[in-house]
């Protein structure tokens, strides 16, 4: 399996927009602890080191 990087998203603006809904009126404190719940909890969903590796090279660089 390899990562996909081709838009996979229904509704990509409702996605963006939901996501930052749910930052709105949070310290920068809990939208750091939200971000990093919602990592983990895609992360497990993906659950393929190889693919979880090759997205963080990505997201690093």
């Amino acid at each position: 399996m390899a990562l996909n990087l081709k838009v996979n998203i229904a509704r990509p603006d409702d996605f963006y927009q939901e996501l930052i809904d749910m930052q709105r009126d949070m310290s920068e404190d809990d939208v750091q602890l939200m971000n990093a719940k919602l990592i983990l909890i895609m992360a497990n969903h993906i659950g393929d080191q190889d693919i979880l590796s090759e997205a963080m090279t990505l997201a690093k660089s």
